[in-house]
């Protein structure tokens, strides 16, 4: 996360005013010190502040955490002007306001407005200024003596935990809500056009990977899960995202990310951004795999089913993530992965992630409008006129990912007045295919974008990565290709306009080749799994079947298998 730009500076000092355009009359100073609370301020202020230049924002650079590795950069990306913390001295703010509870204010008489920056006081961190333990969330004592910091919650049942821990924090709790909770809740409609964003096609199911940071966090403890998982579920049914604490990003970087994902890359992981992207990707998913982390309560909050595959020590006993780990099930790591997650998707939301809701959030809603309520009290202005802000419906997600460019395909045949035949298909950068069975059928098909030279000599099946002009063109390409591969059983290319559906030109290792129609496209791995169905099942070529990718109806396709001559 490094690279950018430094972020502006900004206009401070006594003489500001001579270059100012907004000559506000009150000074905000955002405390930025890691990715994780800069952002969390970042996604909530415009709408607090929407419209009203009397306050000028001014967003102050704190180095001295171990994860601040990226804040200049989500800083410069958002256009903010930045002071070194070093310089906060020169100026007399008015508020400052942060989602980090570790800051190192500078003496004064200004108020202290420290947000949440996950789900309540949930998780211990080791203490940079100690060798022991803190409640995450929770500012120092020394902080709370000069009686200047106001601590924001989402629950009275975060008070109590907070005043149990810090009896100082007495009178300058702010029960305000959870921003963020109610722009997911507000976004919840918008699902389908959050997984279309994605590349998660029509019958996909998402099922979301989410780790918070730390040795007992669920990538500390099974960093290989995310291709384990990829290999586990059929990739014309699932699809897979992971979304990483930013602090995991901070820590590491996105190249030894990438590096120990790899495989998982390669086998299509959607790699959700830290910043931004993960909230309406929690609203896609259709499942979450996760610990104890905000992200995973909050998928569990909004009814998705869970399954916990780590849940860490560091975790505080009494609150609402520890009511989610005694009902959430297990996921058995040693377990059928594929198993347990259809398992979990087929039960329906239940009174758990009902009574999970309750105990973390309190009247979802309002959080806006109290929250600016109470930032324009502490900054000594009356509100805005007009209504009270409200949480908006979150902007589309993006994701990195890689192509999928081989297979290891399994397929059956089921005989009757049209055969249906059944196709799994899974990446084979995560898995290889099995052998045959008295029921099935595997081989391995490559595109020819296949990198892996290794895998595209071993492939049974061969599949061109874009479709010919004509279906000339497409034999012509399926006989090269076989040529160029001589262990290659069938080459198959899509031919574009290729009838009302699509067509699919498949040529044989014996020189023959077969059209596939369908009625809607098809790729080209998918109508070749048809003809090597065929072909093994001693099946005639020219025949009507059924295309059937997993249980689900709407994954039915009509394929009609013909001579290339006729």
């Amino acid at each position: 996360m490094g690279g950018s730009p430094e972020p502006l500076r900004a206009l401070v000092g006594n003489d500001a005013w001579r270059w100012s355009t907004f000559q506000g009359s009150r000074t905000l100073v955002v405390a930025a010190r890691t990715v994780t609370s800069t952002v969390r301020v970042l996604e909530c202020l415009p709408a607090l502040l929407r419209g009203d230049a009397r306050v000028t924002v001014v967003f102050a650079h704190d180095p001295t955490s171990a994860f601040s590795e990226g804040v200049t950069d989500v800083l410069h990306d958002a256009g903010c002007r930045v002071l070194p913390w070093d310089r906060l001295g020169d100026i007399a703010p008015d508020l400052v306001l942060s989602a980090s509870e570790n800051i190192d204010v500078p003496d004064g008489d200004y108020p202290v407005l420290v947000l949440p920056h996950g789900v309540g006081f949930q998780k211990l961190v080791p203490d940079s200024r100690t060798p022991r333990s803190r409640l995450s969330g929770a500012v120092p004592d020394a902080l709370l003596d000069t009686g200047r910091a106001w601590l924001a919650t989402s629950h009275p049942d975060q008070e109590r935990q907070l005043l149990a821990a810090h009896p100082k924090a007495a009178g300058h709790t702010l029960p305000v809500g959870d921003p963020c909770f109610d722009e997911l809740l507000a976004s919840r409609g918008h699902a389908d056009a959050y997984k279309a964003a994605l590349g998660v096609a029509a019958g996909q199911r998402l099922v979301l990977v989410s780790s918070t940071w730390g040795p007992t966090s669920l990538l500390g403890c099974a960093p290989e899960l995310p291709a384990r998982l990829l290999a586990a579920l059929p990739c014309d049914e699932y699809r897979v995202a992971a979304v990483l604490h930013p602090n995991v990003w901070s820590a590491h970087g996105p190249w030894q990310i990438r590096t120990v994902q790899a495989a998982a890359l390669d086998a299509g992981l959607l790699l959700v951004p830290p910043v931004h992207a993960w909230r309406s990707a929690l609203v896609a998913a259709d499942a979450v795999v996760g610990d104890h982390g905000s992200v995973t309560l909050y998928g569990a909050a909004l009814g998705k089913p869970v399954l916990l595959g780590a849940y860490g020590s560091d975790a505080v006993p009494g609150t609402a993530v520890a009511q989610l780990a005694r009902t959430a099930p297990r996921l058995d790591l040693d377990g059928d992965l594929g198993a347990q997650l259809a398992a979990a998707l087929r039960e329906p939301s239940s009174s758990a992630s009902a009574e999970v809701a309750r105990l973390a959030f309190a009247e979802p809603g309002r959080a806006l409008p109290r929250l600016r309520a109470a930032l324009y009290r502490l900054i000594g202005l009356p509100e805005p006129p007009g209504d009270a802000p409200s949480a908006l419906v979150l902007p589309p997600p993006r994701a990195e990912s890689r192509e999928v460019t081989s297979w290891a395909v399994t397929t059956s045949l089921t005989d009757g007045a049209r055969p249906v035949v059944d196709v799994r298909r899974r990446p084979a950068a995560v898995s290889r295919a099995d052998g045959d069975t008295s029921r099935t059928y595997t081989h391995l098909a490559c595109d020819e974008a296949e990198r892996d030279r290794r895998l595209t000599e071993s492939a049974s099946v061969l599949t061109a990565a874009r479709p010919a002009p004509s279906a000339a063109a497409a034999r012509r390409w399926a006989q090269d290709a076989l040529c160029r591969f001589p262990g290659a059983l069938l080459a198959a290319s899509a031919v574009a306009g290729g009838g009302e559906g699509g067509e699919v030109v498949v040529g044989l290792r014996d020189g023959r080749a077969v059209v596939v129609g369908t009625r809607e496209a098809t790729a080209p791995g998918l109508a070749a799994a048809v003809v090597y169905t065929c072909l093994r099942a001693g099946l005639p070529l020219e025949t009507a079947v059924t295309l059937r990718l997993g249980t689900r109806s709407e994954r039915h396709v009509t394929v009609t298998v013909r001579s290339a001559s006729a």
